[in-house]
Parts: C-alpha cells; structure tokens; sequence
C-alpha cells in the first residue's frame, strides 16, 4: 500500500479533487486511483489571503509500487503497512485484574484486558455516564455538589465533559488502536482523518456506554458508586483492595491492581501516602479560562476564509517564556464552546471548559495556565501540589460569595489592577454562575503577575487575545495531576508487587489519547507478567 502525502486543496475539495491531485503527485491517470482513501487532513491557515487543506491519501496502485517509487523523487510517496494491533495473548489467570477508575485510562486498560479474556473487574467511584451527566446539570443550575459523581468524578472522567479533543504529542503506534475503537463505538469517523480531531460533549457519553457494553459483553465487570479504601499487602505483594461500596464493605481479592484514578482522586493519593506507597510533588500549571467572541478567533486565524463550512470554529495554541522565567500558555482550547464548573470536593471553585461536536456556540475559551513546580509548594510533602491547588480553589469560592459563583474579570480591568463592574462585548459563559470583581486575590502573587505579563504578549501573537473585553474566569487549577505514583520499568509500584500505577492521575498521560495509550501499555504488563 502507497501513502501520497503534501496533497493541497481548496476548502470545498471533493473525491475527484484528491484524485487528480494524488494521480499528478504519482504521475498516474485519474482513472486508474479508485482505491485511494483520504488517510489524513490538515488545515495549512499561515497564509490568511490562502487557507486551504493538506492531505495524504492511502491504497493500492496498480503495476509494481517499487517500480513506481523508483522513478519518483522525495519523500511526498511512501509504502505503508496496514495498521492493526497485536493484541498480547495469555491465559486467563485465577484472579481477573482490577481496574480502579473508568476515565480514559481505565477504559481502554479494562478494554485490552476483556478482549484478551482476561475478565477484569473495574470500580468507579462516580456514576454511570448517563445518570452522571444529570448530576452535572444540577450543579450547574445552581443545585448541591455531588462529591462521588461530577465533572471530575464519573464514568468517562473528566474527558467525557470536555471538548473530547484526542490530539497529542506522542508518536505511540497506539494511537491508532484508540482512534479505531472510539470510532467503532459511535465517535465520528473524521476522528481517523483529522489532523486534530474531536468528538464533542455531546456526542463523548454515546462513546463512552458503547466502551462499557463492549467490555461486559467480553466477559468483564463494572461496578459503579465503588471507591477504593484500601490495599491488602503480604510481604510486598497485593492480595487484596477493600471497597466502598452501594451495599457497604467489600472486600476484592486481587494480585493485579492497576490504579487509573485520574488526576483528582485526592483522597486515593492520601491512602497511598498513608500505605506507604512512594508518590513525588510533579510539576502541573494553574490559571485561568479565558474567553473570547468565536468570531474574533476565527478572523484572527482564518481571515476572510472565517466561517466558511469546511472549517468550523478556529482553534489556537500559544505559549511564552517571561523574564520571570515562568512559562505561561494556553491548553485545552475550546472552540465555539463554554466554560463549566468542575468542582470535586466541598468549598472550592475549579474551571474547565467544553465545546460540542458542532462546536457552534458564541463564544471560544481556552486554559491559560503558568506553570508551576515543587519549589512553588512551601511543603517538602509528596502531597504539597494537592495543597497549593486546593488553597486557589478555596479563595476562589470565597471570593465567589460561597456559592460555587467562580470569580470573573475583564482583561482590561485585570491589566488596570481594577475590579470588573459590567460586561462589554463578551458575555460569560461558566456555569454555575460568575462574581464580577477580581481574580488576583485567588492566586499567590507570582501567578496572577505571570499572566498580566503573558497577556500583551500572547496578543501579539494572536491578534486579539488581549482585548479588553475578553473574560478571565479563574481558577483553573485541574490541568494535571499534582503527583507522580511511582512505577518502575515493569510498570508497577517498587514497593507493592501487582500495584500498577496508570495514566493522568498517576502522572503518566495529559489527555484522552495520551491516558488511554497509557491504560494499554499498563493492561499489556499486566497479561505478560509472570
């Protein structure tokens, strides 16, 4: 199989389009392509007088293909293997593996192991999706915080109420596997082409139960409303984890333990300190969302081409380096999207935002974040990160009025050092409800002086980014986790055999794709230990 790549065309391209385009590449007739398929496509926007798409495309070609890549030059023709996964193959052992979390990495680690027979059994402490999202909504109408299951807490994780993007920065085979499953269970099928693909809020909970029907109808177990409240240990070795769960204790004899609780399992990460399971304070960021009209976005990157069909709602990445020596940058932009509250636990206000699939709302936000470390933390404690989170969250909430209301400024105002007393041409989107004031007093002076500096500066690379009257909506402090589980080469705990430490909460993924690929790399330890 060949693969043609660096094919441009317009935005309104069709098949015979990129037919013509790739015979040219090959010089080939039209006629004789019928098997090419678009394997993947880019938006090129670095010239705003000329956005177009750049596409590969994949299949047979008839003649010898070492004949015809002979006589053509570069790298623009490639022979390509069909992808497909190994699945790794080993007895089911007498005891099935346990899965703690069903976020990303839980998923796809329970995934593997059912399809390899392996039968495992998966807690989570949160609800199923679907009654997950009504428990949601009531927050977000101004009702009770449900600590067990919200928008960090719940079938799905926190990805299942986000924008569902599945871009990341490893070149992991795996990837693959992951983009073909979440299409078999309902995800868009531009999810194989597109260079940055997403699924949507609204469309991630149908994924998501489809996962979980595939999984059981495998031979494995989900059991929700069940948290982990203990690790049973003989000389070194897992024997056991004891449970919360609807019917009280329980106690699950277990040798293979893979930990995939996501980033904001506070409470897990305390038991694991208290067990005597190594942890290290990481690296993670905190900030702000900060929001702007869609169509300003859209101008900003696109230019004249700005609403056209094809492209949808614009999206961005920037980041800087201050002479402070902080890093300041934007994450998990949202196009056409809103700002959410995703509080987890009692008196802290924490942010997030999310887009649908269509991506068509009003306004566009992202994170922007300034990175933080361990010497940030005043505490020596492999749990300081946990601390200096939760002690943004709590000052939010006051400031908020105590009522789960996130703190919110203009970005003039926020530059002025003055308190926000109205609104201009951006209307906030955060639900449950914002406080117009300042946010400054959420942050510990070094952060909030960090983005004052950033902004000027983002907005020269972005034109617009600055303008006075975009929304900072604070804090957004859930970026990733605060703590590493250590894991050793086999992927397990050194000091407790059978605890294997897995994805975003354990500090080894930032994302849906990243996590998941972690949850079956984890899962393949799992089957090939002996």
């Amino acid at each position: 199989m060949l693969r043609v790549n660096g094919l441009r065309l317009p935005l309104d391209f069709t098949q015979e389009d990129l037919l013509r385009a790739a015979a040219k590449k090959l010089r080939l007739s039209p006629k004789d392509l019928t098997g090419l398929r678009l394997a993947k496509r880019s938006v090129d926007a670095r010239k705003k007088e000329d956005v177009h798409f750049v596409c590969s495309v994949e299949g047979a070609v008839p003649g010898s293909e070492d004949r015809l890549l002979a006589r053509l030059r570069g790298n623009a023709v490639q022979k390509v293997k069909p992808y497909q996964y190994e699945l790794p193959t080993a007895p089911a052992p007498e005891l099935p593996p346990v899965v703690v979390g069903f976020g990303p990495a839980g998923i796809f680690a329970g995934l593997i192991l059912a399809q390899c027979g392996q039968r495992p059994i998966i807690i989570e402490r949160g609800l199923p999706v679907e009654e997950r999202r009504r428990s949601i909504e009531t927050f977000w109408a101004g009702g009770g915080l449900d600590s067990e299951s919200n928008l960090q807490f719940g079938e799905g994780g926190a990805g299942a109420f986000s924008d569902g993007k599945l871009t990341t920065g490893t070149g992991d085979g795996r990837i693959r596997k992951v983009l073909e499953e979440l299409a078999a269970a309902g995800a868009p099928q531009e999810i194989l082409t597109d260079a940055k693909p997403h699924i949507g809020t609204d469309r991630l909970p149908g994924v998501v139960q489809a996962l979980r029907k595939k999984i059981i109808a495998l031979g494995g177990q989900v059991r929700f409303s069940t948290r982990l409240t203990g690790l049973e240990v003989s000389v070194g070795e897992l024997i056991g984890i004891r449970a919360a769960a609807p019917a009280g204790e329980e106690r699950i004899p277990c040798r293979r333990l893979i930990l995939a609780v996501g980033h904001s399992a506070r409470d897990i990460f305390t038991l694991l300190d208290w067990q005597g399971i190594p942890l290290e304070a990481k690296p993670f960021s905190v900030g702000v969302r900060i929001e702007h009209p869609a169509s300003l976005i859209d101008w900003a990157q696109y230019g004249r081409f700005a609403g056209h069909p094809a492209l949808g709602a614009a999206d961005y990445k920037l980041n800087c380096r201050l002479p402070n020596g902080r890093g300041v940058y934007t994450f998990c932009m949202c196009p056409g999207g809103t700002v959410t509250g995703a509080a987890s636990e009692p008196g802290g206000v924490v942010t997030n935002g999310m887009s649908a699939w269509a991506r068509d709302g009003q306004n566009s936000n992202s994170a922007l974040l300034v990175g933080v470390g361990p010497e940030d933390y005043g505490s020596a404690s492999p749990l300081a990160g946990v601390e200096f989170q939760r002690a943004i969250e709590q000052a939010a909430f006051r400031l908020g009025g105590g009522s789960y209301l996130a703190p919110v400024q203009r970005v003039s105002d926020f530059l002025e050092g003055r308190p926000t007393t109205g609104f201009g041409d951006v209307l906030p989107t955060y639900q449950p409800g914002v406080a117009m004031g300042e946010i400054a007093p959420c942050f510990p002076g070094f952060v909030a002086e960090s983005l004052r500096q950033a902004l000027p500066r983002l907005g020269g690379q972005l034109k617009g980014f600055d303008q006075g009257d975009a929304l900072l909506t604070a804090p957004e402090t859930r970026s990733s986790s605060p703590v590493r589980v250590l894991r050793a080469e086999n992927f397990q705990s050194p000091a407790l055999r059978g605890l294997y430490p897995c994805g975003e909460g354990a500090g080894y993924a930032g994302g849906i794709v990243s996590a998941a690929v972690d949850g079956i790399k984890v899962a393949e330890a799992v089957i090939n230990c002996r």
